[in-house]
């Protein structure tokens, strides 16, 4: 049974670690194949669902983008296509983390020194002498990141 089987909705939740709700939005937005209903029209997925959706999530704990799924959800449906299509979307991705490690560290560099300019002039002190809020309230100030 491809599409068909025995698990309630709540079972492959618990079993995958996703929510119900995200179970019924990735069959709404066709990541899932909708679920076979029952006689009393509850919703019934079987072990390739289930295979499905854990591997939907997996590629989410990695922080692809929708879109990428549905293709890496794609090639998983067409064996007969070139893996280099997985690895394409694979190196886009990580460029795109690694461009935003960077401008994360640019942003630990900035706050930290938010932190340190705090501690040697104003920390205990009014709010309205806070060298932070100032910092951040300046149409001086420049990106965190640039």
């Amino acid at each position: 049974m491809l599409n068909g089987g025995s698990l309630a909705i709540g079972v492959l939740a618990a079993r995958t670690g996703c929510s119900v709700p995200t179970i019924r939005y990735y069959e709404e937005i066709g990541l899932l194949p909708r679920a076979h209903r029952t006689t009393g029209g509850r919703r019934a997925y079987g072990e390739t669902d289930a295979g499905r959706l854990l591997f939907i999530r997996r590629c989410r704990d990695f922080g692809f983008p929708i879109d990428d799924i549905r293709a890496l959800v794609a090639l998983m449906d067409n064996v007969g296509r070139n893996c280099t299509e997985a690895q394409e979307l694979a190196q886009k991705h990580l460029d795109a983390v690694r461009k935003k490690l960077t401008e994360l560290r640019a942003v630990e560099v900035s706050l930290a020194d938010f932190v340190a300019g705090c501690a040697a002039q104003c920390a205990g002190g009014p709010a309205e002498n806070c060298v932070i809020l100032e910092d951040l309230n300046s149409s001086k100030a420049t990106k965190c990141c640039d």
